[in-house]
């Protein structure tokens, strides 16, 4: 018995280490197959003899820049968060795992292409090659990455549709008596908006004559860094990559260039069922039937102490999807998109398109769910596409809010394909822009009507950067890319153009009894004559942010109509008294924290990266930059969302422009790009603030897109596995 446990032993031994030189055999060719140079400012250009060296190499260079970044990704996308911050994320998890089930993932990777299987090998392989090269680098968590587990993140949006979910109401309906008191923190929806802005130039608009492209996200900062991909398979892609991910999310190639904002087009909707209990099993009625609720043993871990513990959650499931909880009696099912090869099939291939029909193609694939897309090409055409993933649906129901799910006339009846969404191409105007906005104000007076779609196509409103982007556009000519980025950094705050003359008429009908009104005199007049431009010199930006943040507060309780513009609303709706109330709280406010009112916007809104941690720390005695840009909610193009922190008076952006771009698609194609910060997050590399003083200043940086650009501005060049000095 003994000898042949050890024999059992000797073998499973022999297998691990056969296995692990099998392992780094392979690592190293694909290592061979492929270098990294690194330019002046640290981005990584990659080139591989294919497609999936080059993923490897691309992986293995974002792990030298942020590894962190990236495992805690896949921690999050495969619901293991738990395992290590605790309790406090359990929810979470059982949320994600609610859709990310390990062994459908391996069965959809064993039944994926050939050509994707390989791709996914490769990542796994760059990210393991890349901790067989640094034992100094300790994961949380997951110590080896699986090819599989990039299918449990193949979108790349900000946040996913999941995250429309509450966990809250997933603990009440699931896990009510266990941690009773625990409160989970929710995405907040009405914090800094995580938008993007997209512009797109027609070649008559343009100086050159070639199509131009603003690629202009607003992400928390360091959500994705700058990065070059390229291959003997005709990749060569350029842009932002979400941190874990092989695919070039926001971007440009040779022939064309794509840039998401985030939709309102419905692609999720929320049924609502009756449920009983029969022969001791759940059944929801569907018809005149009653269906059995499926029901799923969920095992979850979390830590507790230096301990993980474990936790069985029973799932139920109806065929509109799971229950995510209950409401007037009713059990609450979602129906979202879940598509994974498809997604991940979509995110890679349209980096390699070369024209508008390859790249509408990938479109049709219809799995990009919660984004907007702005294009350009080559060939002269700028596209937009509203949303991608949208079901069909009778317009007789009300698909804003809950519906009946028992009535079979709610069921989805298949996608919309992409001819039938709201779509623009090269319309008359020369520009296409949004800003998370309304699709029907995209080209000006040549936008699609509203009334020719389905409300559920378009749930989105008009904000003010949409505003203030229709302003800018119309009418310029001779666009380049210098003049693009004026426009995109163009600082009205068109927010104001409403509330400004409403506070002025309140002010001025004032009894003259009123101490206010010789106490709000001198602050009165300075917003009253401020040309509503953001910017770091002006005490009219300072005065409007802290009145505007203080009225909108004050007024959170009034009842507003879901399609009412918030600035007429708050311009009209409220009284005068809360405008001056609000007036005199903001000026108060802005004396108790700085000594005076008359401050500059640069004074109080800066720029600092001392730490890398997902959640930055600022301190105001340290150094930092001062910052004109303003928040996306008031209109600023340049988006920078800021605020004060529990140790801070100066308020320090962490959420806004972070990688952004101009193309032009000539013969060769140009472009310039900026991030925030730069590119590494290494606190010690060059490369960790090399570029905050020109994005404080909205200078961008000449992109090195052709190889004898990148070998002119090369500090490094290696191939993975061997020491960079990143």
């Amino acid at each position: 018995m003994i000898k042949k446990s050890l024999l059992l032993w000797l073998s499973l031994l022999i297998l691990s280490l056969t296995n692990a030189q099998s392992d780094l055999q392979r690592w190293q060719q694909r290592a061979n197959n492929t270098e990294i140079i690194r330019d002046q400012w640290g981005i990584p250009h990659i080139y591989g003899k294919s497609d999936a060296d080059a993923v490897f190499g691309m992986i293995y260079a974002q792990c030298e820049d942020d590894f962190n970044r990236v495992e805690v990704n896949y921690i999050n996308a495969l619901g293991r968060m738990a395992e290590v911050e605790g309790i406090s994320q359990l929810y979470t998890d059982f949320r994600m795992k609610m859709y990310i089930d390990e062994e459908v993932l391996k069965k959809e990777y064993t039944n994926s292409p050939e050509w994707l299987r390989n791709l996914m090998d490769a990542w796994a392989d760059g990210i393991n090659y890349f901790l067989y090269t640094h034992p100094e680098v300790k994961p949380k968590l997951i110590s080896k990455f699986e090819p599989w587990m990039a299918l449990a993140f193949s979108e790349g949006s900000i946040g996913g549709d999941i995250e429309t979910i509450s966990v809250n109401q997933l603990k009440t309906f699931y896990d009510k008596d266990f941690y009773a008191n625990l409160v989970l923190q929710e995405r907040d929806f009405d914090e800094e908006p995580r938008g993007s802005n997209g512009f797109a130039i027609a070649p008559k608009l343009s100086k050159s004559g070639n199509a131009l492209l603003l690629i202009n996200p607003h992400t928390s900062f360091y959500f994705r860094p700058e990065i070059h991909m390229v291959s003997e398979d005709g990749l060569n892609a350029y842009g932002a990559v979400t941190w874990g991910q092989f695919f070039i999310y926001q971007g440009f190639n040779e022939f064309n260039g794509w840039m998401h904002t985030s939709s309102r087009a419905d692609a999720i909707d929320h049924f609502a069922l009756t449920v009983e209990k029969r022969n001791g099993k759940y059944h929801y009625l569907y018809g005149k039937e009653w269906r059995p609720i499926t029901e799923k043993k969920m095992l979850l871990k979390y830590k507790e102490g230096s301990e993980i513990v474990e936790r069985e959650i029973t799932a139920y499931y109806s065929h509109h999807g799971p229950i995510i909880r209950e409401e007037n009696g009713k059990w609450i099912a979602i129906s979202l998109m879940v598509e994974r090869v498809k997604a991940l099939t979509q995110s890679f291939t349209r980096t390699k398109t070369k024209n508008h029909t390859e790249f509408k193609a990938t479109m049709d694939l219809k799995t990009n769910s919660s984004n907007n897309t702005v294009y350009a090409d080559r060939e002269g055409n700028i596209v937009y596409y509203h949303g991608n993933f949208i079901p069909v649906r009778d317009p007789q129901f009300d698909w804003r809010n809950v519906v009946d799910g028992s009535n079979p006339a709610t069921a989805w009846k298949g996608l919309h394909e992409v001819e039938e969404m709201i779509f623009i191409k090269n319309p008359a105007n020369g520009w296409i822009q949004n800003c998370n906005s309304t699709p029907f104000t995209a080209a000006g007076p040549f936008s699609p009507k509203k009334e020719d779609y389905p409300a559920y196509m378009a749930w989105d409103l008009e904000n003010a950067r949409g505003i203030n982007a229709v302003r800018v556009l119309a009418g310029q000519t001779d666009f380049t890319l210098e003049t693009l980025i004026a426009a995109a950094y163009e600082p009205t705050l068109m927010a104001f153009e409403p509330l400004v003359p409403a506070l002025q008429k309140a002010f001025e009908e004032l009894p003259d009894s009123d101490p206010r009104k010789k106490s709000l005199i001198e602050p009165m007049n300075m917003l009253v004559n401020w040309d509503l431009k953001s910017g770091i010199n002006s005490i009219g930006t300072s005065l409007a942010i802290f009145w505007g943040g203080q009225l909108m507060a004050d007024a959170r309780d009034l009842e507003r109509a879901w399609d009412h513009y918030i600035f007429d609303f708050l311009a009209h709706s409220t009284s005068d008294t809360m405008k001056i109330d609000a007036f005199e709280k903001a000026i108060n406010k802005l004396i108790a924290d700085f000594g005076s009112w008359n401050i500059p916007w640069g004074e109080i809104n800066r720029f600092q990266r001392l730490t890398n941690e997902v959640h930055g720390k600022f301190y105001d005695d340290l150094p930092s930059l001062p910052i004109g840009f303003n928040s996306s909610m008031w209109g600023s193009l340049a988006a920078y969302g800021s605020r004060a922190y529990p140790n801070t008076k100066r308020w320090y952006g962490n959420v806004g422009n972070s990688f952004v771009a101009v193309v032009e698609f000539g013969e060769k194609v140009k472009a310039k790009s900026i991030l925030a910060g730069g590119q590494s997050g290494q606190p010690f590399s060059p490369h960790f603030v090399d570029q905050a003083e020109k994005y404080a200043k909205g200078e961008f940086k000449d992109v090195n897109f052709y190889k004898e650009d990148v070998l002119k501005n090369s500090r490094t060049q290696y191939r993975p596995g061997r020491l960079s000095k990143n």
